[in-house]
């Protein structure tokens, strides 16, 4: 057995922190533990959940990392975050705010074992939400993407 219990946080670098501040807050409902200053780098942690946030640093002169890629295995070290959530109800929801929020067209990728909507953080950081529903797995070449139905309005 693991001596850990999951994710504590993910360290990101921004060039615009209110920005990701705002996108977190709004569509998954996260809150601010610390905004702070320390030598000039501002440190925001974003909890999204009781165990795991995304710790977010943006330095006062820019930072050539500061923008994410979307070519996917193209990012360096982290590549995306996979955020569970609870239940259907809840998966729905946030794949609803984040078509409204212009940040995923709402496919649903169907991997058996569990359903994702991918979607990037206003800095272009590839994440995904992911409900488990205990099916068989799914190889990624035998996925089923469902478009999504969802209107896009805003936020």
């Amino acid at each position: 057995m693991a001596l850990t219990t999951g994710a504590n946080h993910v360290a990101l670098i921004s060039d615009d922190a209110d920005r990701l501040v705002k996108f977190y807050t709004e569509v998954f409902e996260a809150s601010v533990r610390w905004d702070e200053q320390d030598d000039g780098v501002r440190t925001v942690m974003i909890e999204l959940g009781p165990s795991f946030g995304l710790h977010v640093f943006e330095f006062p002169d820019g930072n050539p990392h500061a923008r994410g890629s979307t070519e996917m295995f193209g990012r360096g070290h982290l590549d995306h975050l996979g955020l569970d959530v609870a239940d259907a109800f809840t998966f729905e929801l946030l794949r609803q705010r984040l078509v409204a929020y212009g940040a995923t067209d709402g496919a649903v990728t169907d991997f058996g074992v569990s359903r994702n909507v991918w979607f990037e953080d206003p800095d272009g950081h590839g994440s995904e939400i992911v409900l488990w529903v205990g099916a068989p797995l799914r190889r990624y070449r035998d996925r089923i993407v469902e478009p999504s139905a969802v209107t896009r309005t805003p936020p």
